[in-house]
């Protein structure tokens, strides 16, 4: 336990729950403002991503002895589904049998968070406009509106979790030495919906993560408790086969009927859907520093916003509470510390899993069709079966592991220079698994 503060969480997110509620279990009074209502009484569609748990964010909650609870509400996922254009479906598992990731709905994983939040004593305020912050004092200024009067809210600490567009991080930014970059990239998405069938049942495999990889474009649909699907369909914003493009219902069914053959009796509603749900942007933030003295700090999407390709935007932001929590724990209520070694710790690792979520769009949307790629996952799973000592993929390591982000992407770059090297071998499709092919990759290795 620490000495108690009271500690101000601004935004109540996935990151931002969770973190009040490790702060509460330290012994401080947590309050956690947001200028949404409660989201416990919206209805929530229309602009979702199914989210993915990893190991990452399992060990967060299972230190607080939250993740049976989770469980409940997740689906366990073990494979990629590939969905051809010619109506062939391949499967590609993750990692090693009973390995898996979790989705869930971003709604509902939302709600119970707050939930249980708020049964370990975190009070909210929902509804309540955070516009700025004295960094120096920790005190935070809140209105109606941006140009009408404040009252200012003093706490010891305020922990910015407030997401890409951070308000906390806002101020911050206008601090000397503060570096801050921010990247659209050229897709956007729109959410789409695959319902259960009338008896109840799913359409399609509830254990996949099912992939229409097209190039520069894919759908992408992963599970709901309810056995319907949240569909996420990420194409260029501008350009042929792009949104811009698709301007009404006879563009859009030929597109599909083209591109997506096997939707047609899955996704009954995709006129509708496609033209009520709004087109959603992806950014990539970046900043540094995190931390202001030993009163303010930015963490999960305030600190490092990433495209969701990977899966790991909610994993990261929990990652970052779990290295908190250490620190917490390490040196008591040495703020100052324990504010820059969190940020010293985290940054590289951030910076790592956004270049990787970059990079897995182009793996997803086109490399998971294509011959070459497959063949070397192939072998890759081969060789790690034989040599799990000398050998865990990329994905593994990202996904079924904790190794430090920075680390799993250095060591993942390595191995892929060495499999660029194998698929050149004479005969390498019909000898992939060969005693020569696998001194090789050992000779490589060394």
């Amino acid at each position: 336990m620490q000495t108690p503060q009271k500690i101000a969480v601004v935004g109540s997110g996935l990151v931002g729950t969770l973190l009040a509620i490790y702060l509460k279990r330290a012994g401080h009074i947590v309050h956690v403002y947001d200028r949404s209502p409660d989201i416990r009484t919206v209805e929530f569609s229309g602009r979702s991503i199914n989210l993915v748990m990893s190991n990452r964010g399992w060990k967060a909650l299972e230190d607080v002895g939250l993740d049976e609870e989770i469980r409940k509400i997740g689906i366990p996922v073990d494979k990629r589904a590939i969905h051809l254009q010619d109506g062939n479906l391949n499967y590609q598992y993750y990692g090693k049998e009973g390995e898996a990731i979790f989705s869930l709905s971003r709604g509902v994983l939302n709600r119970k968070m707050v939930d249980l939040a708020e049964a370990e004593g975190v009070e909210f305020f929902f509804e309540r406009k955070i516009w700025d912050v004295t960094l120096a004092t920790a005190t935070l200024w809140e209105g109606e509106t941006e140009q009408g009067d404040w009252t200012e809210l003093k706490y010891d600490k305020v922990f910015g979790a407030d997401g890409a567009f951070s308000r906390i991080r806002h101020r911050m930014q206008r601090q000397s030495m503060f570096d801050y970059s921010q990247e659209f990239m050229k897709i956007g998405y729109k959410e789409l919906h695959i319902p259960a069938n009338a008896d109840g049942s799913p359409k399609i495999d509830i254990h996949s993560l099912h992939i229409w990889p097209r190039g520069n474009f894919m759908l992408m649909g992963l599970a709901n408790l309810d056995n319907s699907f949240t569909c996420t369909l990420f194409m260029p914003i501008e350009g042929e086969n792009s949104f811009e493009s698709l301007t009404n219902e006879e563009k859009l069914v030929s597109f599909f009927a083209n591109y997506f053959p096997d939707t047609k009796d899955v996704i009954p509603d995709l006129v509708r859907d496609f033209f009520r749900n709004p087109n959603s942007y992806l950014a990539i933030m970046k900043c540094f520093p995190w931390t202001f003295n030993d009163k303010i700090a930015l963490i999960g999407d305030s600190a490092h916003a990433i495209v969701p390709f990977y899966g790991h935007g909610m994993n990261a932001g929990f990652e970052d509470i779990t290295i908190l929590n250490e620190l917490m724990q390490q040196y008591g209520d040495d703020w100052d510390r324990i504010f820059k070694e969190y940020e010293i710790s985290r940054k590289p690792n951030a910076d790592a899993i956004a270049e990787l979520s970059r990079r897995n769009f182009e793996e997803m949307s086109a490399k998971t069709a294509d011959a070459n790629f497959l063949l070397q996952k192939k072998i890759e799973k081969w060789f790690s079966d034989k040599h799990p000592e000398k050998w865990m993929p990329l994905y593994s390591r990202v996904t079924f592991s904790l190794q430090p982000y920075s680390e799993a992407m250095a060591i993942g770059d390595f191995q892929n220079e060495i499999m660029q090297e194998v698929l050149k071998m004479d005969n390498i499709q019909e000898n992939w698994n060969s005693e020569e092919v696998e001194n090789k990759i050992l000779e490589l290795l060394e």
